[in-house]
């Protein structure tokens, strides 16, 4: 198009149109340009404009005017999709010129010159707040100008606001650039401006009072637009200027504490969303309270009596000169026991003077509503007031009721209901108790006075450490506001026990012959009564016949013959005898102390023959007292020698199919023990009970039919669907709970090693010298045929060396025991080592595996039971079923290895019966060795990890059955209308720690606030990963977390997006930690962020962060992830050298999303992670997103995943995600966002 200007008159145009451009893309159209004239002035103006879609044709977008030479010039146009663009020429006022238009060409690649816009989205704003448009371009500003600023290379966004916009103001906007070299355009936005609603018509009144006024919103109809997201009520006295606002939730609303007979005015507040959403106040109801009533006041309030008062009853009240009046009142009392909750009610009516204005009411009940009415009679009918409540006070209280009590030998349990009639809120209760007579005579009576106080829901107590056979006197009673009250009093007598015997260090026998042996004798101590007579007991042993094994305490030892004359003689070997026989009865003023006595003297001791021995058999001496009182007999016995061959006892313990031996360190324990009191049919017998006590192991079928304790009625066993009830009662308890539950009886039973022929005592695993104690431990796992060692300790602890290393790293013998490593696989939180096992002169070889748990801190308990239970899980799943006994063992062979053990028979116990029997377990497992439960802290603990178990269940998955198993767990049951994945997942929430205050107390430190984005996101301080380096105040704080994942410990760094003022602290957190992949899963500037996610690394070159400097290597780009690898080195620290470390920023993950927005391209993160990962030795990961938690989260369990099924083929989301929430709750925020990845 070529235009002469002198041929057209001023203002007129001449216009070109080119056709829409209909592909969906960003255009750039290029052209030509002429304007000349010959005197030099501008002939016009080539102007430029772009049509929306057949709109208007809007403002210019690009033009020219003033002669340009003889020559042409190329510009061009950056637009986007579906628009025409139309060209106009404009000649100028008297001038003469010419203006030309040529090589118009539509461009398939972008402008050159010129930018393109990025797409403007519309604004949404409410009437009269500012509305700001952000125009985003790529390119290099040409002139400053103050709106803009650069966010990335040739990236430049400019904020343009429209100030207090209003419905006027509601258009379309665009952006526009132009220069010389032609203009940039962008897509047409809307502009709404939105106006706050209110109600169209006032609330109505619904119902009043003289203080309320209870309303209806009425705001079905408005005036402006919605949605209404909040409604309010604003009200004030029509004669005063001050108001009220009060939310309100329903649509009727009743506004309190407003004055009688007053005038307000009540108007409703609407909210729309969005700043400056709310709506002036809607018409106001205009309404008054009633007048006051006069009621009755209670002038003075006692416990027992009510003093009333009330305005004078006149004439002018009642306009009657005959009438009378009286009070009536009303209350309840418990009745029918109280146990039926049937209450019985209280009516009486007084007369009252007609002059008075005051009444006392007496002897009523403390603590009751009182229901008080005057009533005004005369011969023509009866008026009353409204009824008025008042509560009487507190009075003291009085005993409580229905004492009962369980007396053991040195326990009591009380138990107490609360009165019908407390008097009061009951505060606590007081028990005293004091003995007061005693069988002991060493026992002094009476003895100190002790009290104890429970809390007012505590009505039982247990009472331990009392002495047999004692009576006390025991008191109770209950506290209110006013005191205590009467005292209920109680005699009760404990039982009395079996005598005890000082045998720790039996001695050898004095002296033996052929039918004689001589042992010595000590007294016994009497508990609760004197010791009444002793019995010397010989048990006969043959080939046929083993002597059981008797569990004292539950049956007599060797209950005898009703007299003397039926005792059995000649030794009691004659066929159908007993198996045993009394050989001496002596009394406890025979033995006043240690006494030798020769069994088989041929003498007779209070009608009982010594018979002579036969020297052709073997005997097993017993010693046996007993006590009588009041009827009631009591027994002990122990063994006191054996007449036959001898042998030695290995410190090993048995438990359920389970050894616990002491492990051999730097000193080892000697047990004073006499060889020549011990056989070998012992072993076999307390293997045999130890199994039959506590049940069979779970890789065996489940054999039990019932609780194989004595479970007494005090300590019954836990229905599973019980036990959170039952823990959450027991924690809540301050009186009787898990501290006066752990007070258990330990005792000490042993399982003996078989002696070698070349040494006598080598059944002892006792030596001087660490390497024998290391061969006696090997052979007593070669013995019993062992398969699995559990070991629950690190080898130095605090410091200190707590178990020597027993086993090689290559292969090495140990007396006739060759161990060779044949692999080992290293987890988290335990590593599993695999032994070859050769015993010179044995042609077989065994294999033996380690099970060494690495994750029990070093002082109390594991945080949480997870990874115990996964542990042990794999223990179990791992041992074979015609394995040996499983080697247990910590430092000491206490505490930690008992945790284990009950853990191990209670599961099964919880799989097979449905029922958990903790306390009984742990007093057997106590009563077969001292300490095997430490301390309360791990009782509280073995619950906690129970519980733990029996909630979760087994959620590990083989990966051949993942596929059909999920969607198993996706389908929906009809009858709960809820899916497995639903109820796992709510069980995971309910299993999920809760951080209190306490344990996040170094993130809100008032220095540290800073430091965190969201106060509501903080690390807890056992997870916090400190910072090393070095700067300004020193402060080495930073919200990260360390996390496991499932081979190594602490591999992942989880926390927020850098702050501006944490960036240094960020890259100093890379470089203490070692951290070689960096993982970010938010955008730039996201925009649900209350602070801005700035970039923290350079694009180019080397930027420096405090200490740090970070230098970009290299970059690569893909439609998901921008990788960049940096090289990080701390200017304070040179000599320790730079990290290399790789950022992995991915793209595709919108915000506001649960799941990333292609499942393929984060499990290509995955899997570039991995690759990179391998290649660098297993750096740790740090992992962020926008607050360190759901995204971050599901990162890290994906990965701990891929490691699952790479290394033991299955798939566990349970546990990875578990374990993540051990240390962060809010990891992972949607199990589906994990399943949903494992499954492709």
């Amino acid at each position: 198009m070529l235009v002469n200007s002198s041929q057209y008159g001023a203002g007129q145009r001449a216009q070109l149109m080119l056709r829409p451009l209909s592909e969906n893309d960003t255009h750039c159209v290029q052209f030509s340009y002429f304007l000349y004239s010959r005197d030099g002035h501008s002939p016009g103006v080539l102007t430029v404009y772009v049509r929306v879609n057949g709109g208007s044709r809007g403002n210019a977008v690009w033009n020219v005017s003033g002669s340009q030479g003889r020559q042409w010039h190329q510009v061009e146009l950056a637009v986007s999709t579906f628009w025409p663009s139309e060209y106009q020429v404009r000649p100028m006022f008297s001038q003469k010129g010419y203006i030309g238009l040529d090589d118009i060409v539509l461009l398939n690649y972008p402008c050159y010159k010129v930018p393109h816009f990025s797409r403007l989205g519309d604004v949404e704003v409410n009437a009269g707040q500012n509305a700001t448009f952000q125009c985003r371009r790529n390119g290099v500003l040409m002139s400053p100008y103050s709106v803009t600023s650069s966010i990335g290379e040739r990236r430049l966004v400019a904020w343009f606001q429209v100030g207090g916009a209003q419905r006027g103001e509601q258009d379309l906007y665009r952006c526009i650039t132009q220069s010389t070299y032609g203009a940039a355009v962008s897509n047409f936005a809307e502009l709404i401006v939105r106006v706050p609603p209110t109600p169209i018509a006032p609330p109505q009144l619904l119902r009043s009072g003289p203080t309320y006024l209870i309303i209806q919103l009425n705001t079905n109809s408005i005036v402006g637009d919605g949605p209404v997201i909040r409604r309010e009520i604003v009200y004030r006295a029509s004669h005063s200027p001050w108001s009220e606002t009060h939310g309100v939730n329903s649509l009727t609303y009743k506004v309190w504490h407003l004055e009688p007979d007053t005038e307000y005015r009540i108007s409703v507040l609407l909210t729309r969303p969005g700043e400056g959403g709310t709506g002036p106040p809607g018409p106001p109801l205009v309404s008054r309270t009633k007048c006051a009533g006069h009621p009755l006041h209670g002038q003075h309030i006692q416990s027992r009596q009510l003093l009333l008062q009330w305005e004078p009853v006149g004439y002018n009240l009642t306009r009657c000169h005959t009438y009378s009046l009286s009070l009536c009142y009303r209350y309840s009392t418990a009745a029918g026991g109280g146990a039926s909750g049937n209450n019985a009610t209280v009516r009486e009516c007084l007369s009252v003077e007609r002059n008075t204005s005051r009444f006392t009411l007496r002897d009523l009940p403390p603590f009751h509503s009182v229901h008080v009415r005057l009533a005004l009679a005369n011969p023509e009918g009866k008026k009353e007031s409204r009824e008025v409540t008042f509560q009487t006070e507190e009075d003291r209280g009085i005993a409580p009721e229905s004492l009962t009590f369980t007396p053991l030998d040195d326990m009591i349990f009380l138990k107490w209901e609360e009165p019908l009639e407390p008097n009061g809120l009951i505060t606590q209760y007081e028990i005293s108790y004091q003995s007061i007579e005693s069988s002991d005579p060493s026992i002094n009576v009476p003895g100190p006075r002790r009290t104890v106080s429970k809390l007012k829901n505590e009505t039982y107590h247990m009472f331990s450490g009392l002495h047999p056979g004692t009576t006390y006197l025991v008191s109770v009673r209950a506290r209110t506001a006013k005191g205590f009250g009467q005292t209920a009093l109680t005699e009760i007598t404990t039982n009395i026990s079996a005598p005890a015997f000082d045998y720790e260090d039996v001695p050898s026998p004095l002296s033996e012959s052929e039918s004689t042996i001589t042992v010595l004798l000590r007294p016994a101590l009497g508990r609760g009564a004197p010791v009444s007579f002793y019995h010397v007991v010989v048990v006969e042993e043959d080939g046929s016949r083993q002597v059981r094994r008797r569990e004292l305490g539950h049956m007599e030892c060797f209950p005898g013959p009703s007299s003397h004359g039926e005792s059995p003689g000649g030794g009691g070997g004659a066929s159908g005898a007993p198996p045993y026989y009394y050989t001496a009865e002596l009394t406890p003023s025979s033995l006043p102390e240690a006494t030798p006595f020769t069994v088989g003297d041929n003498h007779t001791y209070n009608g009982y023959w010594n018979t002579p021995l036969d020297p052709s058999k073997n005997y097993l001496i017993y010693f046996q007292a007993s006590s009588n009182f009041r009827g009631e007999t009591r027994i002990n016995c122990i063994r006191i020698a054996r007449k036959g061959n001898s042998f030695f006892i290995c410190t090993v313990y048995t438990l359920e199919g389970i050894f616990f031996p002491f492990v051999p360190w730097s000193v080892c324990v000697y047990l004073s023990l006499s060889s020549s009191s011990r056989s070998s049919d012992e072993q076999r017998s307390t293997v045999n009970e130890s199994s039959s006590l506590l049940g069979g192991s779970p890789r065996r079928h489940c054999r039990r039919k019932s609780s194989p304790y004595h479970t007494g009625q005090l300590h019954p066993a836990v229905r599973v669907a019980d036990l959170l009830q039952h823990i959450n009662q027991m924690k809540t308890g301050e009186g009787y709970g898990f501290k006066q539950e752990y007070e258990v009886r330990l005792y000490r039973h042993r399982v003996k090693m078989h002696s070698l022929l070349a040494d006598p005592n080598s059944d002892y695993v006792n030596a001087n010298y660490i390497d024998d104690m290391i061969y006696d431990f090997w052979r007593m796992v070669w013995q019993e045929n062992c398969y699995s060692i559990v070991m629950i300790t690190k080898l130095v602890e605090v410091g200190r060396m707590k178990c020597c290393k027993y086993w090689p790293d290559d292969s090495e013998l140990y007396g006739d025991i060759k161990i060779t490593l044949l692999k080992t696989e290293t987890l988290a939180e335990y590593t599993v080592r695999t032994f070859a096992m050769e015993r010179r002169g044995y042609p077989a070889k065994h294999e033996v595996c380690q099970f060494h748990f690495t994750n029990w801190p070093e002082h109390g308990v594991p945080y949480h039971a997870t990874g115990l239970l996964a542990f042990l899980r794999r223990v179990k799943a791992s041992t074979p079923p015609d394995a040996g006994p499983v080697v247990v063992h910590c430092s000491m062979g206490a505490g930690r290895t008992g945790c284990y053990i009950v853990l191990d028979v209670m599961l099964d116990m919880a799989e097979c019966e449905g029922v958990v029997d903790i306390y009984n377990c742990v007093k057997t497992l106590c009563s077969r060795r001292i300490n095997m439960i430490q301390t309360e802290e791990q009782y509280i603990f073995i619950h906690d990890a129970i519980l733990e178990a029996c909630l979760c269940g087994e959620t590990a998955i083989p990966i051949s059955e993942f596929e059909l198993t999920y969607k198993d767990m996706l389908s929906v049951d009809s009858q709960t209308n809820t899916s497995q994945l639903r109820e796992e997942f709510q069980t995971l929430n309910s299993v999920t720690p809760h951080l209190d205050v306490e344990e996040c107390s170094v993130s809100l430190l008032p220095r540290n606030r800073e430091k965190n984005r969201s106060m509501d996101v903080l690390p807890p301080d056992r997870a916090l990963a400190f910072l090393v380096s070095t700067e300004g105040d020193g402060n080495n704080y930073i919200n990260a977390a360390l996390m496991d994942s499932f081979l190594q410990p602490a591999a992942f760094v989880v926390t927020p997006h850098p702050l501006p003022t944490t960036t240094a602290d960020f890259w100093r957190l890379v470089f203490d930690y070692s951290c070689t992949s960096i993982i970010m899963l938010n955008q730039l500037n996201q925009s649900n962020s209350a602070w801005p996610c700035l970039q923290y690394w350079p694009e180019t070159g080397m930027q420096q962060f405090g200490p740090m400097t970070v230098e970009l290597l290299s970059r690569s780009t893909d439609d998901n992830v921008v990788t960049r690898l940096f090289r990080v080195t701390n200017i304070t620290r040179l000599q320790e050298g730079h990290l290399v470390v790789r950022h992995f920023q991915f793209l595709r993950w919108s915000a506001y999303r649960e799941i990333p927005d292609s499942k393929k391209a984060f499990l290509n993160l995955l899997a570039q992670v991995q690759k990179w990962q391998r290649e660098c030795g297993d750096g740790r990961t740090v992992v962020h997103c926008l607050n360190g938690g759901g995204r971050s989260g599901t990162f890290c369990a994906c990965t701990m995943i891929m490691e699952m099924v790479h290394h033991h083929n299955m798939v566990d989301v349970f546990y990875a995600v578990k374990t993540l929430r051990n240390s962060k709750p809010n990891m992972v925020e949607s199990m589906v966002s994990v399943l949903t990845f494992v499954n492709n």
